[in-house]
């Protein structure tokens, strides 16, 4: 069968995803080792470099899971699908979550960070729409969730 255009852009934003989390990866690499030198006390360097590594070893995870991600929605796989629909509604917790957190209200930007809240939320809300279509799910050989 062939691949759904919406499944295509899926896997494509997933592969820019991991692109863009290695480019994070190096900067907090490299942000690191710039911070490390420029610590006043003696030992405080170690833990500005060591931050660095453990932020860029993290965004690698998540490039990584990404670009699985990707390939599997690329070759169709029923398992990529599924754990799109689980990072989408993980996302979409998040977005909730982040909505009605008392330290949002706080924020000198707020209407700015809420409006980017509201259009994250609703971008996760249809991903999880479109991979439960019906012509979604047969496209992945799916006959369940």
């Amino acid at each position: 069968m062939q691949r759904p255009t919406g499944v295509t852009v899926l896997a494509l934003l997933a592969f820019i995803g991991a692109g863009m989390l290695v480019l994070g990866a190096l900067g907090m690499f490299l942000g690191g080792a710039m911070m490390s030198g420029m610590m006043a006390y003696p030992g405080s360097g170690v833990w500005m470099a060591g931050a660095g590594v453990m932020m860029g070893i993290m965004f690698l995870g998540f490039a990584v899971l990404e670009l699985i991600v990707g390939l599997g929605l690329w070759k169709l796989q029923n398992w990529a699908r599924i754990l799109a629909i689980v990072l989408a509604g993980l996302g979409l917790l998040g977005s909730v979550f982040s909505i009605f957190s008392p330290f949002a209200h706080m924020h000198f930007f707020f209407i700015t960070f809420l409006i980017r809240r509201l259009i994250m939320a609703a971008i996760e809300i249809w991903i999880l729409v479109y991979l439960f279509k019906p012509h979604v799910k047969q496209a992945f050989g799916a006959t369940g969730f």
